[in-house]
């Protein structure tokens, strides 16, 4: 991390330093440059998914770029690090490409493209770390075979892309969640003393998402696109894996997970097994309870994030119990 003496209150400013420039710069660089994004043409099928259209998109490209100079700036990277942000840039990158393309990209292209990512993130964290997964709710650690726990990770990495990509479609709504997900792992890192400059990564991340939010609170000015929502998704799988115990995804992400998840169960039973589920619901299901339930956009931000605050601090407090 950048210090201008080297003593500790230098390095706590150079940390303020950061957070104040990583909001600082995702906001004057969103509000001086969202004319140049490619603008939305609405979700045929969403609800209220025309409204968005004429809307500028992609924005992920600006915030995502600002949280990477940003980690080169304020944080001591090393090899592990530097491969982990040039993959979320990579997540980026094809997102972003898709927001521009005037046809979308293909299922299959995006999710090999997501598979290949998830591989490199795979190899470089068994590369780095030890195959040891921390089950904190259990205050036990086991080894899970190299294979085993690659092929895990590529489902975890891949599942988490997707399911936030797919909950990508209330104003907030993807942002806020991803900021309740990543600020519940950096609490459960401050409790177990894992690597600080991971924990201020994360820290770096959120403020990048909150200069965004500035923007897409409701009624939005612009929108993220692929290009933020497939970053975000990564980075939280990366977050998860560093802290130790990447099963705790499934808590700390869980209204992610149910919200863009179940969409993608419903669709792939359907294609594939021709079994079909869930009838009555709408999917995502922020379409199900706006539509259905006749949410507004404000309740659905608020209630899902309500939801995982709640499921995350009863986490928290299990896990400081077995402290």
């Amino acid at each position: 991390m950048i210090t201008y003496l080297g003593d500790k209150i230098d390095i706590r400013l150079a940390a303020f330093i950061g957070i104040v420039f990583a909001f600082a710069a995702t906001c004057f660089l969103l509000q001086k440059f969202s004319g140049l994004l490619p603008t939305d043409q609405g979700r045929e099928y969403a609800h209220d998914g025309k409204l968005s259209a004429g809307k500028p998109r992609g924005a992920g490209f600006i915030f995502v770029l600002v949280f990477l100079v940003a980690a080169v700036l304020f944080i001591g990277i090393e090899r592990e690090m530097v491969i982990y942000l040039i993959l979320v840039a990579a997540a980026m990158m094809t997102g972003f490409l898709d927001d521009c393309s005037k046809a979308p990209w293909g299922e299959y292209k995006k999710g090999l493209l997501d598979l290949i990512i998830a591989v490199m993130v795979a190899v470089t964290f068994l590369n780095f770390n030890s195959n040891a997964v921390d089950l904190m709710l259990f205050k036990t650690t086991v080894s899970v075979p190299p294979v085993v726990f690659g092929v895990l990770i590529v489902i975890l990495v891949w599942v988490s892309v997707n399911v936030t990509n797919c909950s990508d479609g209330v104003d907030g709504l993807s942002g806020t969640l991803t900021i309740v997900t990543l600020l519940s792992i950096y609490v459960l890192d401050r409790m177990k003393g894992t690597d600080e400059n991971y924990n201020y990564l994360i820290l770096l991340f959120v403020i990048c998402l909150l200069g965004y939010l500035w923007f897409n609170a409701t009624p939005s000015k612009l929108m993220m696109g692929d290009a933020g929502s497939r970053a975000m998704g990564l980075f939280i799988s990366i977050a998860v894996l560093k802290m130790g115990s990447p099963f705790l995804y499934v808590l700390l992400a869980l209204v992610l997970i149910l919200d863009g998840g179940l969409g993608l169960i419903k669709v792939s039973l359907l294609r594939f097994l021709k079994i079909k589920i869930l009838t009555n619901v709408r999917t995502p299901l922020h379409d199900h309870v706006r539509k259905v339930w006749g949410w507004s956009n404000t309740q659905t931000v608020y209630r899902f994030a309500i939801i995982q605050i709640m499921i995350a601090v009863g986490v928290v407090y299990m896990v400081s119990l077995l402290a």
